[in-house]
Parts: C-alpha cells; structure tokens; sequence
C-alpha cells in the first residue's frame, strides 16, 4: 500500500486527490504493499480441477478469434523507463517514429493497455508470448526480469488464449474455455485469486465459479470480466468507485492509518442508474452487457440496448455526465440514451473516453491534453465525420483509430512514436493521416503507455506488397 494512501484525508490529501492525472503519468513500480485481508475462501463451481474444461461453442470462438496478420509496431521500446520521470543511467534504445513489421511475427492477438508497458501476442496456433517490463511478473514468465523479445509463457503452453488484457503491473489471460488466468501485481487484489499475495509470477486462474467468460479488461490496478451471460464482475482497488460496488472501500485501520478493503475476487455488479437533472437517482433495468473498457480509474460498458453506463475517477468529465464527480455505480451516460445515438463500441484512455455510435460518429469526453478545456459530455470528433471507423486504440494521452485502410492518429507532447507519425512531427493535437499506413487493412489496433500494436492482414497481393515495403524492426 503507498504511502499516499496511508495519510488522514486532509483538505490537502484531497486537493492531491484531483490531481491524479498528473500521477497517472508515472508508472514506476512502487514498495512492497501489507496484506491486511484475510485470503477469500474458494468456490467450488465452473472452471474447477474436478471439471471438464470443455471449450466454448465453435460458433462462439469464431466470432472471438481474429485473423492471423503480421504484426506492425510504432513507439517506446525502453521498456524499463517507460511512464518514469527518472531516465538517468539507463541505456536507451531509439525509439521507432515510423510504422516497422516487427521481425516477422504472424499473430492473431497484440494486446497491451494505456497505463500498461508490456504486452501479450497470441499466435495462430494459440502460443502465448509476452514481452516488455516484468517488474512485478506481469510477463508471466515465473520472475521479475524484463524482456524485450517476445518469450513463450510456459505456464500456458498447453492452453489455447483467445484474449488477454495488460494493466499498469498486471495481466490477464482468457482461454477458450472461458477461464481466465491472471498474473503480476497483486497488492490491491487486480488478480483475483482470493488473497493479497504481493506478486504472482505464473498465470494463476483467478477465484471465479460463474458462467463461462467473453471478455477481460484492466485498469490500472483493478480488473473487469464480462461472463457469457451479459454479467459484469470487477475486483482489486476501489479507491474511486471504479469497481461499481457502490463504496470506494475507504476504512480506518487507526486514527491515522486510511486503508481499503480490496475486491480480492471477482464481484458482480449489480445495480445501474440513471440520475434526472434535479439529482432523482433512479434504478435501470440492465439485462445484459454486451461490450466493456476500462481507463486507468474509470470503466464504461455498454447494455443489449446499446445505451452507455460509466463509473470510477470523475475528473475531467471522463464519465460523460456534464460534471467531475466520482460515480460508485454504473450511472447512465444521457446523451446516449436515444434511438440516433445507441452506442456501438467504447475506449477508455487516461483522461478521456471515447465512444463509436452505430452511425459511425466518433464522440470523445474528458480530455486528451494537458491544458485547454476538457469536454465535459461527448462531442463529436468532427475530423473522422465520414471515415469507416474499424478498430480504434487508446493510450495514455494517445489515439490511433483505422479506418478505411489507413490510420488516423492524435495525440499531445510529449510522445514517443505511438503515433507512427515520423520524427519530424512527433505530435499532433488534432487527427491526421499516418500516410505510411495507407492501404493496409488492419484487422487489429492496441496501445500500450508509449507504444502501438497493430495487426495487418495478408490477404490479398495488394496487402502484402504493401508490408513487404515495410521497414522491418528485428527484435
């Protein structure tokens, strides 16, 4: 546990409570966390030893397997430096300005996260490989040493990953038998394997007996799964409501000593609200979720009826509700509660969240930057009005989204190459065109802290010829 959250909430501790967003910006590894809780008992139920870990319906896993492409890379590669304020000392290998083919990895899944400086790839035959800072065992390699190369994770050799999700020091796995393993920083229970083991080094399957999983998703120390059935489970640090348990799971231990009480296994969530402009907070009726995100402290999902619901770190106006108030619950997002507006898919970013209507428009709120006014409710991006939006990918203050067989990417200073922009024009607060992109067909967008992950197909002569142009990064 940091000291931070240590200290008596004065009105100073407060005050530092709304600057979060300048503490997001570090990602350094921090001390040794106390482990308080009692371990969580475990539940007897799906995905036991005793059960017959049968694989999900075919019809299902085609529509959750993507395509094998090559795999394109752009930004950080200092993996061990990546989110710290300090560069001293440490040797530092440029960075990629320009789309590179990365060697000649043929994936089908390239997954990191925004507050997150490593990443999992899945290859064709469903090997699961992880590379970048191993700090607290997020690779899942069995120690705590960094690597640069992507290296097979021995633990799931024998398991066939259909997805994975990276959070600032933490990592989860989703098999085919819609089981998920988790490994890394464990100190405020994101693992959710029923205790607050500091560190855990192999893919451990998290404490969790329900309907079979779809989708995992991290933020920065908290997780979130998404069962077959359309139900929502979050555990880990509820410090600003983000797990939607209604409490931020602030206690006193001693008169001076402010502690939580960390979800160590996965909890469904299970109350929606909409509140009226005169502040009459009223239950919704959610039957099922479709789809999920998750930002560093803050996650939006979407519902069968295609509305928005957001919770967790309020600041910037990240939620969409016209105010910088944390939300314990999952609140209905206004604006896109109306037959024009239902919501298609969601991205979450450090500071910002952005939304794709089942029209196609690209609605942005909370803010991007680090100066000028935020938006405080989703407005539309009017320089994408136009574009097929396919795939989109956020990172801590960076946007890549393809469409029609390019890309488009924004984002402030500094940046470190994620854009793909070039070293001439490192940065761009406004959407532009990465022209070396043109007429690749992405089927895949993700982005770390610093770094983007695309997978391109090969599928026509056209495509290819346009890869093998390519310059090629050897890893």
């Amino acid at each position: 546990m940091s000291s931070k959250r240590k200290r008596v909430p004065t009105k100073k501790a407060a005050a530092k409570k709304r600057k979060e967003e300048t503490d997001e910006s570090d990602i350094s590894d921090g001390g040794e966390g106390e482990t308080t809780q009692p371990d969580e008992v475990l539940i007897a139920g799906h995905g036991d030893v005793l059960d017959d870990l049968s694989p999900l319906p075919q019809e299902l896993l085609n529509t959750l397997l993507k395509p094998v492409g090559q795999l394109v890379f752009f930004g950080g590669l200092n993996w061990e430096v990546c989110g710290k304020r300090e560069f001293k000392g440490v040797k530092m290998v440029p960075n990629l300005w320009i789309p590179h083919k990365f060697g000649e990895w043929k994936v089908r899944l390239a997954v990191s996260g925004c507050t997150a400086a490593h990443s999992v790839l899945v290859d064709g035959e469903g090997v699961t490989y992880t590379f970048g800072r191993n700090s607290q065992g997020q690779l899942g390699l069995d120690n705590t040493t960094s690597v640069s190369k992507p290296t097979v994770v021995p633990a799931l050799e024998k398991m066939n990953v259909i997805s994975a999700a990276c959070g600032r020091h933490h990592t989860l796995f989703l098999t085919d038998t819609g089981t998920v393993y988790a490994c890394g920083d464990n100190r405020s229970g994101q693992c959710g394997v029923g205790n607050l083991q500091p560190q855990i080094l192999t893919p451990t399957r998290i404490n969790y007996r329900g309907p079979p999983v779809l989708k995992v998703g991290c933020g920065a120390e908290f997780s979130v799964i998404l069962d077959i059935k359309g139900g929502l489970h979050t555990f880990g640090l509820p410090e600003y409501g983000q797990l939607g348990h209604n409490t931020d799971g602030k206690y006193f231990k001693t008169s001076t000593k402010l502690c939580y009480n960390y979800q160590t296994s996965p909890k469904r969530v299970v109350l929606y609200i909409e509140k009226g402009k005169d502040g009459h907070v009223s239950p919704v009726d959610v039957t099922e979720i479709v789809d999920f995100a998750c930002g560093p402290n803050h996650t939006v999902a979407i519902d069968s009826r295609k509305r928005a619901f957001s919770w967790g770190f309020g600041g910037f106006g990240r939620l969409g509700h016209a105010e910088q108030k944390d939300e314990m619950v999952p609140r209905l997002i206004k604006y896109f509660d109306s037959q024009s507006r239902g919501v298609r898919s969601v991205h979450c970013g450090s500071t910002y969240t952005l939304a794709v209507t089942e029209h196609n428009g690209l609605f942005l709120f909370g803010q991007t930057k680090r100066t000028g006014e935020a938006n405080m409710y989703p407005k539309p991006v009017q320089d994408l009005a136009g574009w097929n939006i396919s795939h989109v990918g956020t990172s801590h203050t960076s946007i890549v989204i393809s469409a029609d067989e390019t890309c488009i990417a924004w984002g402030a200073s500094p940046t470190y190459g994620e854009l793909g922009l070039g070293d001439m024009t490192k940065s761009s607060t406004t959407p532009k065109e990465v022209t070396r992109m043109q007429g690749i067909k992405v089927t895949s967008v993700s982005m770390g802290y610093w770094h983007t992950l695309i997978i391109a197909s090969e599928d026509s002569p056209e495509h290819k010829a346009k890869l093998e142009a390519m310059k090629l990064y050897e890893v």
